[in-house]
């Protein structure tokens, strides 16, 4: 039993883990798409390092968000730019399409989830907005339990007298 319950809690923990990589990440090593939450109103950014060394400027369009521009960063010869997917979208896969000097043409896509995950999980208590049973169950079953370790605890030592 103990072990099945360790087992649960690793593979929550890899998961909300697995949670934390990016949605979308492009197949061509030389264009990157990224969104932390990859759903409706979540910012995504793009960035190539194709365009060379000496260009500061490109071009970007989203089919879903309509056209960015991409600038120099932090590093010499990237550039990155960001868009926003509007709100209302729901799971469906955009494509991303970078233009920059001389005649560099770069297109790929990612996936968008139908929403973000927001509030509370229910646990099989009813509605997660209201907590006060849960609370007082909850505690009724430490008291409890700390019932149950002091009537041992007496017993142990009345058998040690003895």
């Amino acid at each position: 039993m103990g072990n099945t319950r360790i087992g649960v809690g690793i593979g929550l923990v890899v998961g909300a883990l697995a949670l934390q990589i990016p949605v979308a990440a492009a197949d061509d090593s030389s264009l990157h798409i990224r969104s932390r939450a990859g759903s409706s109103g979540s910012t995504v950014t793009v960035s190539t390092d194709a365009c060379g060394a000496d260009v500061t400027y490109g071009k970007g369009e989203s089919e879903l968000a309509g056209a960015f521009h991409l600038f120099e960063g932090e590093r010499k010869g990237v550039l990155t730019g960001r868009f926003t997917v509007p709100a209302g979208t729901g799971a469906t896969t955009d494509t991303v399409t970078v233009k920059c000097p001389p005649r560099i043409k770069l297109t790929d896509s990612y996936t968008l989830t139908s929403r973000q995950p927001n509030g509370a999980v229910e646990a099989g208590f009813g509605d997660s907005g209201n907590t006060a049973g849960q609370l007082a169950l909850g505690g009724a079953l430490l008291a409890a339990g700390a019932a149950g370790w002091l009537v041992r605890a007496r017993h142990r030592a009345h058998a040690n007298r003895a």
